[in-house]
């Protein structure tokens, strides 16, 4: 299936559930305690992340989209805390403060990547205030793209058949990370997306591919879904919508550091990215990506939008080589992000030499990446008459595209590249001859948006012209 990354700015999604406040304390353990047979960690740096629901509204404000949030919290220093990382990240909240209650906190105590302990705050919230919380959840549903429910079991989603019917009434779908051994509350929903073992828990052991779709599609007539998400681990997901064949989604992972947090990521780049326009199996492909991201962090995390650009250009063999002009404005878009430097070059390139070769790494030194703007086929006629180019552009473009040097190549039609400079905004232009600045086309569009223009001799003796001229000299 062939990515790309979404308009994630477009979409509004409303998250309710169970927020909390996940604790880090870090430091060395370098000795056992004389009072107990436990280490001593000397604590060196305190961090507070949003957990729970309040992880997924961060992950989907990382991607770019709006994120609103609703939860129950206590009247305490947690609960501030956990107010002020959300408004830094933009996300609206709608917290529901309890006295008496503490905030749900998870402290987790952390030395040399290695978690030795974690302690829990939590007390059970009333019944009423969870009620509460999603009856006027309810009210928040207008000009929102997706709703999801993030249930961690804590009680704020005692109860969410009133948010749910809502939402059907609205046309919203509703995306639920599921938790217990009751999905009958979550009737009516669109899509569950439990975890293997979670699955297991409420449908029973599935020793094999047959029996977990098997049970998989009874659950979704059981409680009226219109489909199931089955994260599993190194196995991939499993889709299963309507009445189209169960769909295989494989793990992309390249190194698992840390799974916590991981379903959190997934519901919120899949809501977010059908709420974007993408189709059910494109936005579960990209949740899949994302996951693959970060189970690779420490702790619970996010995914930026960048990140999930590159990852999408990776997949997509982007990262280098021959692309289109609409695929390069996307890899320029991560590269900005990244603070990459890029710089742009053009010329025909008919026959590659050894000018040619230097003249490119010189460039590349100048810079980060490379782009280099070849010359279609009649734009080389037009510039340098009958019987040339020698090669068509495609060859010339996978030439190029193999060189160390050059990190990647789009052709363009017109006799100059000043739409391309205008459209693609390159750091540096570069120009290979004996030019002045004003000599090189396209400076002034270059120096406008404020970019730099460089004009780089080629190595001596190195001209196409001069080995087409020297080759049909032989064989005159």
């Amino acid at each position: 299936m062939k990515l790309s990354m979404p308009r994630f700015d477009k979409s509004q999604i409303l998250v309710v559930g169970d927020v909390m406040v996940d604790r880090y304390w870090h430091g060395a353990a370098s000795r056992i305690s004389p009072e107990a047979p436990v280490p001593v960690v000397k604590v060196e740096q305190l961090e507070d992340r949003p957990g729970g629901a309040a992880n997924v509204a961060l992950n989907i404000a990382a991607l770019g989209a709006g994120a609103s949030l609703c939860g129950l919290v206590g009247e305490d220093e947690a609960a501030q805390s956990l107010a002020a990382s959300m408004a830094a990240a933009n996300v609206r909240c709608n917290f529901h403060p309890l006295p008496g209650v503490p905030t749900i906190t998870k402290l987790r105590v952390i030395s040399r990547h290695q978690q030795l302990l974690r302690m829990d705050f939590e007390q059970p919230f009333p019944a009423e205030a969870a009620v509460a919380m999603v009856a006027r959840a309810a009210e928040e549903l207008a000009g929102v793209g997706a709703l999801i429910l993030s249930d961690y079991d804590k009680g704020a989603l005692r109860d969410p058949q009133l948010l749910i019917a809502a939402a059907r009434q609205a046309a919203v779908p509703v995306l639920v990370d599921p938790k217990g051994a009751d999905f009958s509350r979550y009737r009516g929903a669109t899509l569950l997306t439990p975890n293997l073992q979670e699955f297991e828990h409420v449908a029973g052991p599935c020793p094999s591919e047959q029996v977990l779709v098997e049970k998989g599609r009874a659950l979704i007539r059981e409680q009226d879904l219109q489909g199931l998400l089955i994260t599993r681990g190194e196995q991939g997901m499993t889709l299963l919508w309507g009445e189209q064949s169960a769909q295989h989604f494989p793990a992309r992972a390249r190194e698992v550091f840390d799974v916590t947090g991981a379903g959190d990521t997934v519901i919120a780049t899949l809501a977010t990215a059908l709420a974007a326009g993408e189709s059910l199996p494109a936005a579960v492909a990209l949740a899949s990506l994302a996951a693959g991201l970060v189970v690779a962090k420490l702790g619970t995390a996010s995914i930026s939008a960048p990140e999930l650009r590159r990852a999408i250009s990776a997949d997509s063999g982007l990262q280098q080589g021959a692309v289109s002009v609409e695929q390069l404005q996307t890899i320029l878009l991560d590269a900005r992000a990244n603070g990459e430097r890029t710089v742009f070059t053009n010329g025909c390139f008919d026959i590659l030499h050894a000018g040619h070769v230097g003249y490119l790494e010189q460039a590349r030194r100048l810079g980060d990446r490379l782009i280099v703007a070849v010359n279609g086929d009649q734009s080389v006629v037009r510039l340098k008459g009958p019987g040339r180019p020698i090669n068509p552009v495609e060859r010339r473009m996978a030439v190029l595209a193999g060189l160390e040097s050059v990190d990647w190549v789009v052709s363009f039609d017109g006799d100059t590249p000043e739409e391309l400079l205008a459209l693609l905004k390159p750091d540096v232009l570069v120009k290979g001859g004996d030019y002045g600045k004003e000599e090189v086309v396209g400076w002034k569009i270059v120096e406008g948006y404020g970019g730099s223009v460089q004009a780089l001799s080629f190595f001596d003796d190195c001209s196409t012209s001069a080995i087409v001229a020297k080759v049909l000299e032989k064989n005159s």
